[in-house]
């Protein structure tokens, strides 16, 4: 053997040897790892399949509210500027097939995401119109808007009456919440008032009663054997926001307890469980429609979720009359005002002076009389 030789030996014999890691331990390893690459792609799988689920129901709830927008609203939100969002409900059967309801709720919401605030104004349904398109209807009802001409219609004359932009709409068919609420296990909501309330669905003695400032209630099937409840079902929670008629605030007030149910039910499905349910997005695809396209809602979710931290509820407030044997609500000038500057304040835009008397242009043989029953009520609320 040569130096060279023996130099190698001895280097061998200093360097230590690797243990040899037994066959079974090597085998148990493989497995953990194949375990943990089948459960990240299967997961993989899921995510992509819930996005394409979520995608799905979005394109085919989505729909044109064929109105030419006062400002470029899908820069508006790729660039996280302030929205808005007129929230229209109505009482009809699935939105395909039914297009003929009243929006007898209405609600204008804004978002800013610089003050970190979501601004919601509830619009009475009986405001006197002239309505967008279709002013030689004149006399009509805010919420006739869109069975009388869609929903274009209902946004230019909302907007053209408060002077402020609506960005987008959400058309939601309120009978379909019941079932959307059903899905997420039910919702809880303490009452503003004490009131009973049977439904009268198909002349049944079912009944409910709701306690104030409780969240608990009571129903009885046969409306005489009363059982307590913590939780509301979709069908006690429709039942409580439909009640008018006992309600001191009267219309006023069920707009005030449809807001307490939207909102437990926005913070109950905001889970990603259920956001990726199929069958709750398949749900909200046959009872929801609006322009919010895909790419928007991606955007609202990336730039605007820090907005829903400040939630500040508020109410166009109109006065009752009567015009022609029909009831109306009318606004006097003041409060038109105050709203429109809220709004305009919560989209960052400068105040100006509120919309149109009618939300449009009123006949001549009309308008006579109806100026003078709006000037009577402004003359009795603003005296100055």
């Amino acid at each position: 053997m040569d130096n060279q030789d023996m130099s190698r030996a001895k280097r061998r014999e200093q360097t230590p040897k690797t243990p040899k890691v037994p066959r079974k331990s090597r085998k148990l390893w493989r497995w953990i790892v194949l375990i943990i690459v089948v459960v990240v792609a299967a997961g993989g799988i899921i995510f992509a399949r819930a996005l394409h689920n979520v995608h799905k129901s979005v394109d085919t709830m989505q729909r044109s509210a064929n109105v030419t927008k006062a400002r470029d609203v899908r820069q508006v939100v790729k660039e996280g500027k302030p929205f808005s969002v007129l929230v229209l409900g109505t009482d009809t059967g699935a939105l395909s097939r039914d297009r003929t309801g009243l929006t007898d709720s209405m609600m204008l919401i804004t978002i800013n995401p610089k003050s970190k605030t979501t601004t919601m104004m509830s619009i009475p349904r009986d405001i006197m119109m002239a309505i967008s398109g279709a002013e030689n209807t004149f006399p009509q009802k805010l919420n006739a808007a869109f069975p009388i001409a869609g929903v274009g219609a209902t946004m230019m004359t909302l907007q053209n009456y408060l002077n402020v932009p609506i960005d987008f709409y959400v058309l939601a068919n309120m009978g379909g919440l019941e079932k959307l609420i059903d899905q997420v296990g039910g919702v809880k909501v303490a009452s503003p008032l004490t009131f009973t309330y049977t439904p009268d669905e198909d002349q049944s003695p079912a009944t409910y009663k709701f306690v104030k400032d409780q969240e608990a209630f009571q129903y009885a099937k046969d409306g005489k054997n009363f059982k307590k409840f913590e939780t509301m079902n979709g069908n006690a929670a429709l039942s409580f926001s439909r009640m008018r008629y006992d309600d001191p605030q009267g219309d006023y007030g069920r707009q005030l307890r449809q807001r307490l149910v939207l909102k437990a039910l926005l913070k109950k499905s905001a889970s990603v469980s259920t956001l990726f349910n199929s069958k709750f997005m398949a749900s909200i695809s046959k009872n929801v429609e609006t322009d919010l396209s895909y790419n928007d809602m991606v955007n609202v979710v990336k730039k605007y979720m820090s907005a829903a931290k400040g939630q500040n509820a508020d109410y166009l407030h109109g006065v009752g009359d009567m015009y022609d044997g029909i009831s109306y609500q009318m606004v006097p000038e003041t409060e038109k005002q105050r709203v429109t500057n809220k709004l305009r304040q919560s989209l960052d835009l400068s105040n100006k002076k509120t919309g149109t008397q009618f939300g449009g242009p009123v006949p001549s043989e009309f308008y006579g009389i109806a100026e003078t029953n709006l000037n009577t009520i402004n003359e009795t609320l603003d005296p100055q």
